[in-house]
């Protein structure tokens, strides 16, 4: 590749290319002086409608009940719903030093780009640049305080956001989130391929949808067809993942901004999940 290249804008956060500008340097932003986190979780999935907002909400839910101090960067700039699922509503609030997350009933600390619009409804009609300069804002001016973990609501696909999370946010690791479909497994190797690419670990997957529990015999039914998530894992040497079911009574608690108020006998799973965890030092 030519050491210059042409109509580059400098913003190594959302360039991919391995030029001279970026070699010996790294491109990891540093949190400010108010923020101490321990560990930074990228959830993503290689396309939209898997429930990744609804896993990261479950593993923050699932930390925050094991007595960590957890936050949420809700970095789907243009589809945010990780406010919705906690009933936060109020605006986020400053002050000369930064922004203050917004802090659910249970203590998860929230920054998401709803809690900065004027009307939670209004559209975000930014392109690409401007999107991922939002997100890296969100660490660097955001005062999260001291955190065990700060999980990284990521939108779906491999574009501009994704780059620039992998590339300029120091993450301890990613999970990765599918569905039990083979058109969806597909295009989760996109996204395990581009951590890959980009050294950043996996530190597990989880399956959501995975399967439904019949109330009255208690069978498990695989309403999108079976299971493809140990085939997934093993192909990429993930030894964590997580099957999750659909849940009726957690589609509810989601409409009505209740997700803290989740069974325990699923908040367990995520625990259990996230402690198997192996984090490179």
């Amino acid at each position: 590749m030519s050491e210059t290249i042409e109509n580059c804008t400098h913003n190594c956060s959302t360039c991919g290319a391995n030029c001279s500008s970026r070699q010996g340097e790294s491109a990891k932003i540093n949190s400010n002086d108010y923020s101490q986190v321990k560990r930074m979780i990228g959830v993503v999935s290689g396309k939209g409608g898997v429930g990744k907002s609804l896993v990261t909400a479950l593993s923050a839910v699932a930390a925050r009940r094991e007595g960590k101090q957890v936050g949420i960067l809700d970095a789907d700039v243009t589809g945010p719903s990780i406010p919705k699922l906690f009933g936060v509503h109020e605006k986020a609030m400053g002050s000369d030093y930064g922004i203050f997350p917004a802090d659910s009933k249970d203590g998860v600390k929230l920054m998401s780009v709803n809690l900065l619009l004027e009307n939670e409804g209004d559209p975000v009609l930014w392109r690409g640049p401007v999107i991922a300069g939002v997100v890296t804002q969100f660490w660097t001016d955001v005062l999260w305080g001291d955190l065990d973990y700060l999980f990284v609501d990521m939108p779906p696909g491999t574009g501009d956001v994704a780059l620039t999370v992998f590339q300029s946010l120091p993450l301890s690791g990613i999970i990765i989130v599918t569905s039990p479909q083979d058109l969806v497994s597909m295009i989760v190797e996109k996204a395990a391929r581009m951590a890959e690419k980009m050294n950043i670990p996996i530190l597990g997957i989880i399956e959501n949808m995975s399967y439904l529990t019949c109330p009255d015999c208690g069978k498990k039914i695989d309403v999108f067809g079976e299971s493809h998530v140990e085939k997934t894992a093993m192909a990429h040497g993930i030894s964590d993942t997580l099957r999750v079911p659909i849940m009726p009574e957690i589609a509810k608690l989601v409409d009505e901004g209740r997700i803290e108020e989740a069974p325990l006998s699923l908040t367990d799973e995520f625990s259990a999940f996230l402690g198997k965890i192996h984090f490179e030092e």
